[in-house]
């Protein structure tokens, strides 16, 4: 055996590893600066601080895009960088467990693979686990039985909707929705509505304080912003009504994405998520009421999980840790053309 083993949730927005030795989950923020394109100078929640706030000669991003990696070079720095903060001991000689899409293609799921295997941590070995599965574990499910689950994770920049039975994905469906289209989608109806130019991080405070799924809720907060007329800092006070009708469309484009799902879903695993519901987890589905609407629209349970943004993390936990899990995770050496 290894001298130990990481899990990696590689997130648009955060990444999480599980650290078997230490039996934490280590959770920063998905971003690294460089200054003037060479000189790395932060990275994960030091990075994000200096979000927004840096001059131009210090560009700050995250190296994921719409749930796969988008910039690997960076990636690498930025996810061996993490590695060092997350473990007290050494990395090298471990075994690696990383979660990846399910709806991606094979050239955007060997790039999670050689990530890991062509670092500098000398990984023993590398193992893929198919994210809804580790998703599923972590949220107390058994996946390994013949009976139908539906995963709803709500990431930073997709949504991943999922049909899990006999520890394989039946069916899956990713869409380029969640909670990143939702900031840009509050800057827009603010900038058009009250002429203020404010932040993503202003538009992420607006969507934690005032979001709802459905219509009716009544709450205000004060942000922030630069006038678009006079070009001076302004200070208003955003509906929660204006942030509603903002984000509608994306939660709609999620519903439908759902609905789909359903419609192609095989009649016995449909009788099982009557029994036992859809599942909604990931980051961004901390939407109030949102739990609401999908039941509203499909008929069906909702189970919601406040801590679900972790749930990745423990599953893969749960498969480093537990034998009757083992075989959930591969090796893409077994898969040719590696």
């Amino acid at each position: 055996m290894a001298a130990n083993a990481f899990g990696i949730d590689l997130g648009t927005s955060n990444i999480k590893i599980y650290n078997r030795e230490e039996d934490s989950i280590f959770n920063e923020r998905n971003m690294i600066a460089i200054e003037k394109r060479k000189k790395v100078i932060a990275i994960g929640d030091e990075a994000f601080d200096m979000y927004e706030r840096a001059p131009e000669s210090i560009d700050i991003f995250s190296p994921m895009r719409n749930g796969v990696i988008a910039d690997i070079n960076n990636m690498q720095i930025l996810l061996n960088g993490m590695l060092k903060k997350s473990a007290k001991k050494g990395i090298r000689n471990s075994d690696y467990y990383i979660a990846v899409p399910t709806d991606i293609t094979e050239v955007e799921r060997r790039a999670f693979y050689h990530l890991i295997y062509n670092s500098d941590v000398k990984a023993k070995n590398v193992y893929v686990v198919e994210q809804s599965v580790a998703d599923a574990l972590g949220l107390g499910l058994d996946v390994t039985h013949a009976k139908g689950v539906m995963i709803v994770n709500i990431g930073a920049d997709t949504t991943e909707i999922s049909i899990i039975s006999i520890g394989g994905i039946v069916l899956s469906k990713l869409i380029k929705t969640g909670g990143n289209k939702f900031d840009q989608s509050i800057i827009s109806s603010v900038k058009r509505e009250h002429n203020l130019v404010i932040g993503s991080k202003t538009a992420e405070y607006l969507k934690m304080e005032l979001a709802s799924a459905l219509s009716g809720m009544e709450m205000t907060a004060k942000v922030y912003g630069r006038d678009v007329v006079t070009g001076l800092p302004k200070e208003i006070e955003i509906s929660s009504g204006l942030i509603y009708e903002a984000i509608e469309e994306q939660l709609r484009s999620i519903v439908d994405a759902i609905k789909i799902t359903l419609e192609r879903t095989p009649p016995e695993l449909a009788a099982d998520i009557i029994d036992s519901g859809i599942y909604l987890t990931g980051g961004s589905s901390n939407i109030r009421s949102f739990d609401e609407l999908i039941e509203k629209e499909t008929d069906l349970n909702v189970n919601f999980f406040k801590d679900a943004s972790e749930s990745v993390a423990r599953g893969l936990a749960k498969i480093i840790n537990e034998d009757d899990f083992r075989d959930l995770a591969y090796s893409m050496k077994d898969k040719p053309n590696y």
